[in-house]
């Protein structure tokens, strides 16, 4: 007797228990949503003219970390874009610009290039794209992994590489636009032919009907007295137009092509009827598992860069997003319920203000000039080193100096590295400057070093790093600046919203200092699967409380 009662206390003696742990519960669809170029501060600065359905519905009733950011340079679309999926930086994933210089072929790569791929929906070259670039895996494709392939993964964006980028490399498909057909193609990586639904959509010929109607804003002009007022120099216009300034006639400046629909908000309202209609078509969201739909929604970015942060036509662009967004959040009540869609919303960098528009409020900031600095750097290296063609490119914020010539003239990379560094401090607006070799040696853990070190991989990125002074960012060779560009360490490009919201998820707020590296590990938490390859993010889980 008492032999099997201490037997009955061993591990591995079998013994008749009551289970108290449930089977775990997933959300039937994620969808990922990514605003290209939302500063953080969009989400409060046109708040009073926003619906209750839109963003303060995805406030309200979800969980907002208010202090996120972006934990590396430089900040651009393609790499944004793939450290939200990746949960880690370009120094792990690969994609350390939208473009970088490649040494091997002298030319630039662009970040979703694939010449072995043949375009589908279109005869232009808009579809030779694929995610090989991007070393490490995504959410999506782990989920795919977790799954045994029956997840669904789609992505969808105007923009390729908004598409194809967090879909990851395993996805049933990702779509985008081309501007040449006005439709949404993608390429022989996912498929032969497109779906019939995706060329119902195309069908109905919906960006020519977008192009044939004026921007006029949703609001009397005089109402948005939150931005600047309209007729501004440091705003730029359309081709053939002569003021940037409403009502913007669309049909005179479209051109012959279907291109203007990414630069105006009609371009978010195609991409969220195309985001419903994969839903429905593709039956997201009814089947044993989750699926994940990957949205990026790219006009933004596109009025951004013309007409910069305060302008009227930014604040009007982010009004009917808002609609959208509403729109999309009404969609998915009828079709799955809030309670079986868990949903992010972020974006892949901010945008600074126009440093004419700083300049007159007494607010230092001010432009550099690539070309001039590249100039200037390759006649003082010519004096130090003898005459060559020294500098091969200098882009995103990196000079990648010419190897081959380095090598072939018998020049100590190293000092060379050292002496490129120097001459970058002098120009104007420069802070810093990293050489290659300072980041292969050395390991920050804070601060700027830190983020240039997450932004570096050694055979893809520059031989020295320069780094901007606040406010400032290159002009490229324009005598005057127009809108915003993007791309530094500083919270107007870093800062991003952050939003959870749907399955599981409870109204809430944090202000701890999270990074866009966390997103995928989150996920990876909540739906009980491994987190992508390359991760470096940590899971806020712990946070929302659940």
């Amino acid at each position: 007797m008492m032999l099997v009662l201490l037997l009955g206390s061993f591990p591995g003696v079998a013994q008749k228990r009551k289970s108290n742990v449930k089977n775990p519960e997933n959300p039937k669809l994620v969808i990922g949503i990514v605003v290209d170029q939302m500063r953080y501060d969009y989400l409060y600065r046109f708040w009073d003219k926003y619906s209750k359905d839109g963003f303060k519905r995805l406030i309200g009733q979800g969980f907002n970390f208010r202090d996120n950011h972006y934990n590396y340079v430089p900040t651009y679309t393609g790499p944004g874009h793939a450290s939200i999926y990746t949960g880690t930086t370009p120094a792990f994933h690969g994609i350390v610009g939208n473009d970088w210089y490649n040494r091997e072929t002298g030319r630039n790569t662009y970040c979703a290039e694939d010449k072995s791929v043949k375009s589908v929906g279109s005869s232009s070259k808009a579809g030779e794209m694929s995610p090989v670039n991007m070393i490490a895996s995504t959410i999506t494709d782990e989920l795919k992994l977790a799954t045994n392939q029956k997840s669904k993964v789609i992505g969808l964006s105007l923009k390729d590489r908004g598409s194809i980028l967090p879909a990851g490399h395993a996805a049933n498909a990702a779509y985008w636009y081309d501007g040449s057909n006005g439709s949404m193609i993608t390429s022989t990586y996912y498929m032969q032919d497109l779906p019939e639904w995706v060329k119902a959509f195309n069908k109905r010929n919906l960006a020519d009907q977008y192009l044939s109607q004026p921007w006029t804003t949703l609001l009397p002009l005089e109402q948005y007295t939150e931005s600047t007022a309209d007729d501004q120099p440091f705003e730029g216009t359309f081709s053939g137009e002569q003021k940037p300034v409403f009502p913007h006639n669309i049909p005179a400046y479209r051109g012959k092509t279907f291109d203007m629909l990414r630069s105006i908000p009609a371009g978010n309202t195609y991409t969220r009827q195309f985001a419903e209609e994969a839903i429905k078509a593709e039956n997201l969201g009814k089947g044993s598992v989750t699926d994940f739909l990957a949205v990026s929604f790219s006009a933004t970015d596109y009025v951004g860069h013309q007409f910069g942060p305060n302008s009227i036509e930014v604040e009007d662009t982010y009004l009917r997003l808002d609609q959208e967004m509403a729109a999309l959040l009404k969609f998915i009540d009828g079709h799955l319920g809030k309670e079986n869609v868990l949903i992010f919303l972020t974006a892949d960098h901010g945008g600074a203000h126009n440093p004419t528009y700083l300049q007159q409020l007494r607010i230092p900031a001010g432009t550099t000039n690539n070309k001039a600095m590249t100039d200037t750097l390759e006649k003082r290296l010519n004096q130090k080193f003898g005459t060559a063609e020294w500098v091969s490119k200098f882009m995103n914020q990196q000079v990648y100096l010419n190897h081959k010539v380095i090598q072939s003239k018998k020049v100590n990379l190293l000092e060379i590295q050292e002496e490129t560094a120097r001459i970058m401090m002098q120009f104007p607006g420069v802070a810093r400057v990293f050489t290659a070799d300072n980041l292969l040696r050395n390991n920050w853990t804070v601060g700027l070093g830190m983020m240039v070190e997450q932004g570096f991989m050694y055979a893809r990125s520059g031989d020295v790093m320069v780094v901007s002074q606040p406010g400032w960012y290159d002009n490229y060779g324009r005598a005057a600046v127009k809108g915003t560009s993007h791309g530094s360490s500083y919270g107007y490009d870093t800062h991003v919203p952050l939003l959870w919201y749907g399955w599981q998820i409870p109204a809430g707020e944090s202000t701890v200092r999270t990074h866009i590296t966390d997103i995928a590990p989150s996920l990876a938490a909540w739906l009980r699967i491994q987190e992508p390859n390359g991760t470096t993010g940590r899971s806020l889980v712990e946070y929302v409380g659940k």
